[in-house]
């Protein structure tokens, strides 16, 4: 346990080196919430959770990109796998929420006739799936531009696509649209209960997608090189 609070400390601290990316990324959601503000309700409140869930991912994948050099030499000093994971996870829920805190207070005084307990559980939802997503896309894929891009794509098709398509129940924020349909429209329990299924599957295939891989990527030995015998 004390491993894991100190690769969370290691890892918040890393965060607070990068303010203006923070900075941006905490103004990221505010655009996305004022572009459907004026006359579409259920809009604006879906599109600040997307992007608060992108700002997370961000966050996420710049996390594990930044801990690629030190997570070597942490596993020879007796970290496992699981520290390193569930440390930089902790590190990320608690950026999460702090980002959150202030969109859910937003939403609470500017929006009125919706049900608010259930904007607050898609927002901790978004930050629950948000930060494995990151994180896997960081232990997948090498550079951060590659992943930023995978990120543009998966947010770009959640916003675009018919929510009424099975396809888009495979993306990892679908959970948003049954649960905002819930509070804004003050729908029957289906909505929600979807969206809670949707959201604790997401964060499963994620979790084992991160821990698979960085399990993977945590085995190679790529700073040794073997030279054939003379």
């Amino acid at each position: 346990m004390t491993r894991m609070f100190t690769v969370a400390e290691m890892a918040l601290r890393e965060a607070s080196r990068r303010r203006s990316v923070l900075a941006i990324l905490l103004l990221l959601p505010l655009a996305f919430y004022l572009s459907r503000r004026g006359d579409h309700l259920g809009q604006s409140i879906r599109f600040v959770c997307l992007g608060l869930g992108w700002a997370q991912s961000t966050a996420a994948l710049f996390a594990g990109s930044a801990a690629r050099g030190i997570e070597p030499r942490l596993r020879l000093s007796g970290y496992r796998s699981h520290h390193l994971v569930l440390g930089r996870l902790t590190a990320l829920w608690t950026i999460g929420a702090l980002l959150s805190l202030p969109y859910f207070l937003l939403i609470r005084f500017d929006q009125h006739n919706i049900r608010y307990a259930a904007i607050a559980l898609i927002m901790a939802l978004t930050v629950v799936v948000a930060a494995p997503f990151g994180l896997a896309l960081s232990a997948v894929l090498p550079r951060e531009l590659e992943g930023t891009l995978v990120l543009l794509i998966v947010v770009g098709l959640q916003m675009m696509t018919d929510p009424t398509n099975m396809t888009t129940r495979l993306l990892p924020f679908w959970f948003s649209r049954e649960i905002g349909t819930y509070a804004v429209n003050h729908t029957d329990n289906g909505y929600l209960e979807r969206g809670l299924a949707h959201g604790a599957i997401a964060t499963l295939v994620l979790m084992a997608l991160l821990v698979s891989a960085s399990s993977i990527r945590l085995r190679r030995r790529q700073h040794m090189r073997f030279t054939a015998a003379v």
